[in-house]
Order: C-alpha cells, then sequence, then structure tokens
C-alpha cells in the first residue's frame, strides 16, 4: 500500500527502525565512553558512583528499545504468515 508520500508501509517501517536504530548506537556510544571512565584509574570514587548510575539507565533504555523492536518484528512475522 502507498502512503501519501508514495513509499509503502513497509519502507516508513524500515525508516523507522533505521532511527531507533540509530538512537540505540548513540546510547550505545555514551556507554562506552561511561565505562571508559569508570575504568580510568583516576576518577574520583564519588564520579564513580554517578557514572555507574548513567551508565545503568542507559543500559536500561538500551534494553526497552530492543524489546520494543523484537516485539515489534514478532508481530510483523505474525502478519506476513496470515
Amino acid at each position: 500500500m502507498n502512503m501519501e508520500d508514495g513509499s509503502t508501509g513497509a519502507e516508513q517501517a524500515a525508516g523507522k527502525k533505521e532511527g531507533r536504530s540509530a538512537t540505540v548506537e548513540a546510547k550505545l556510544k555514551k556507554l562506552e565512553a561511561v565505562l571508559e571512565k569508570l575504568e580510568d584509574e583516576n576518577t574520583p570514587l564519588e564520579t564513580s558512583f554517578a557514572l555507574y548510575g548513567q551508565g545503568m539507565k542507559l543500559v536500561k533504555e538500551i534494553n526497552e528499545k530492543i524489546d520494543r523492536v523484537e516485539k515489534e518484528i514478532t508481530v510483523l512475522e505474525g502478519e506476513e504468515d496470515e
């Protein structure tokens, strides 16, 4: 089915997934930066606590996004089987 802009629903869904993966990639890069700082022996303990909290928040957000995409894929695969 073509949309108003001439794209198909599948093309729009793919574009949305690319946007999500970019967000996941950006969060993964932030997480890598946090890990590098945590591994630095010169990072003060209080800063390490704050970094740990940031890292755990990023991990949670990344996992939630991945779970949502997996559920969407499962739904799409179910629609294809019909």
